[in-house]
């Protein structure tokens, strides 16, 4: 495909694909890196966290350069609390941060308050986050009992820092030409009156239709072999827990490219 290929890392092992971006723009002078969902990947996590702050060390952008994470960083992996632990740690110190909810950090908050929530969350990766906090999950899916001391538990050991900043995450970021967000918009809604369950959990309806948003999304939450974009949205989930590959894009200007852990991928491109 013309335009698509291979570019030099910024970082040794580092994998990035480019090409030329969608007719969308971020203000002058300015850099954004959007990471996709890390789900208790706190190794991918540092490595790619790592390969960003040698790319914009190599290529200095003329501000401060902007690091938006889009969400998912608990469950299905066992390494959600070590995750938190480098999203507020010094890694991320050289960016201007944005830290979006994503479905799973809003499935966390509420089993914070209705233990009743801990069989649903559990099918989705929670027991896996509970293990990271130390708290063993309950033997039993169905006894609210069990699922209430699970909750206690996690209340209690869950530092005070990570309650903060899983209270403090972002719904959405709207930066020059793009939206950044965690599943998608609804199509057919202005983009300032998106209820947060669409943009939490929407799929099919936003991935699948073909009108024009009002900006370029960038988004994560449905996994893919490897990134996409055409005008419409940018969706750089690659299933970073069972693929190894966790990935973020980088804007720059009209240009945008690709960065990943583990093996590489070709964009997906639609025109």
């Amino acid at each position: 495909m013309a335009g698509l290929g291979l570019a030099e890392s910024a970082a040794p092992g580092a994998k990035i694909v480019s090409f030329g971006g969608p007719p969308a723009t971020v203000p002058e002078g300015r850099r954004i890196y959007a990471v996709g969902d890390v789900h208790g990947r706190a190794d991918l996590l540092e490595k790619l966290l790592q390969t960003i702050r040698s790319d914009a060390l190599v290529k200095p952008a003329m501000e401060r350069p902007i690091l938006i994470f889009l969400g998912d960083y608990i469950d299905r992996g066992f390494q959600s609390k070590e995750v938190i632990d480098l999203l507020l740690g010094d890694l991320v110190s050289p960016f201007e941060t944005h830290f979006l909810k994503g479905n799973h950090e809003a499935a966390m908050l509420q089993f914070l308050d209705e233990p009743a929530m801990g069989p649903r969350w559990a099918e989705f990766g929670g027991a896996e986050t509970l293990v990271s906090y130390g708290v063993r999950p309950p033997r039993s899916r169905t006894s609210l009992d069990d699922w209430a001391i699970a909750s206690d538990q996690l209340n209690s050991l869950l530092p005070p820092a990570h309650l903060a900043f899983l209270m403090n995450l972002q719904v959405s970021v709207r930066i020059g030409d793009y939206m950044f967000v965690h599943a998608g918009v609804r199509p057919g809604v202005d983009l300032a009156r998106q209820s947060e369950q669409d943009m939490l959990w929407i799929r099919e309806e936003f991935l699948n239709d073909k009108r024009p948003l009002g900006a370029v999304v960038v988004h994560g939450h449905t996994p893919a072999v490897r990134p996409h974009r055409d005008s419409r949205r940018v969706g750089i989930d690659t299933g970073a827990y069972l693929s190894g590959r966790l990935t973020a894009a980088r804007f720059e200007h009209d240009a945008v490219e690709f960065l990943s852990t583990g093996p590489s991928a070709e964009p997906a491109m639609e025109t």
